[in-house]
């Protein structure tokens, strides 16, 4: 929601997201969610105000980039913190292949090193029957795995 407004709301979300984890210890995170699939269908391109959280103590930034096809090119201007990669697709009842998640992982690092990327669904499983939501997770490990073989080869 903070994409379609000002700069001033924008600043007043970060300074309350700042005050909300003020004094927090352990490490800090934040989904920034374009909605369930299988309730919002339509989607913007991007993030829009994904940069703000560059100066933000947040540590961590769950984003989506499947359902959203998001261009990562973003995640450039997030340097240093750890991004929580959005990898599956739920707008259907199809089982994701780990070579789709794969390229997915990728795409994100031209953008962020492997380091800083932790692989997860783009958001929750809630409205995917139990045998869908079981192989899709398998297939995120899947192609989690391929990437990191690959990243082990170089």
């Amino acid at each position: 929601m903070v994409q379609n407004y000002g700069r001033k709301i924008r600043a007043f979300f970060l300074k309350a997201l700042n005050a909300a984890i003020d004094g927090v210890k352990g490490t800090t995170a934040v989904h920034i969610c374009f909605g369930y699939a299988a309730v919002i269908h339509v989607r913007p391109e991007g993030y829009s105000f994904l940069p703000e959280f560059a100066n933000s103590p947040i540590q961590q930034i769950s984003i989506e980039t499947a359902q959203s096809n998001l261009d990562c090119a973003v995640l450039d201007k997030l340097p240093g913190k750890t991004i929580i990669l959005g990898t599956l697709y739920l707008s259907d009842m199809n089982v994701e292949k780990p070579v789709t998640v794969a390229g997915r992982i990728r795409r994100a690092l031209n953008h962020v090193d492997a380091k800083n990327i932790i692989v997860a669904p783009d958001c929750g499983l809630k409205y995917l029957p139990c045998d869908v939501q079981f192989g899709t997770m398998q297939a995120m490990v899947e192609g989690a795995k391929i990437v990191r073989r690959e990243l082990t080869k170089t």
